[in-house]
């Protein structure tokens, strides 16, 4: 077990079994989104963990990082059970998306959490607007 002394600088502890409510309610806010709309289910995830349970933002993302692979592999599931899960069309995304994780995931520990926000944000407005203006 880890203690408080393992953890990065700036890092809340883990917090206590009362906390489960809340992690278990912002788990389920990002599985219905990430079921709903085939992804995005951490970014109320990210929200719920930094406003609501009060984990600290570095954590949140990472955890964030951390929920989304099981979230995606049981929607995918669902889709693909149900006939509407178009393999062929996701596989030439797949490289590129791996070569775009093992970057972010290098640049993480380097990135402020200051600017993990506003580059949060920016592609947040960035979505909505293309989707708002379609």
């Amino acid at each position: 077990m880890r203690s408080s002394t393992d953890l990065p600088q700036n890092a809340s502890p883990p917090h206590s079994g009362g906390d489960a409510f809340k992690f278990s309610v912002a788990g389920a806010a990002a599985g219905i989104v990430n079921g709903l709309f085939g992804g995005g289910g951490g970014i109320p995830l990210l929200v719920l963990l930094t406003k609501w349970a009060g984990l600290e933002e570095k954590r949140a993302f990472a955890t964030c990082v951390a929920v989304i692979l099981p979230l995606c592999a049981v929607s995918a599931a669902v889709l693909l059970l149900r006939g509407g899960f178009p393999l062929a069309d996701a596989l030439p995304y797949l490289a590129g998306g791996l070569v775009g994780g093992l970057a972010g995931g290098l640049l993480f520990r380097r990135v402020p959490g200051v600017w993990l926000r506003r580059v949060f944000a920016l592609f947040l407005l960035y979505g909505a607007l293309r989707y708002l203006t379609r």
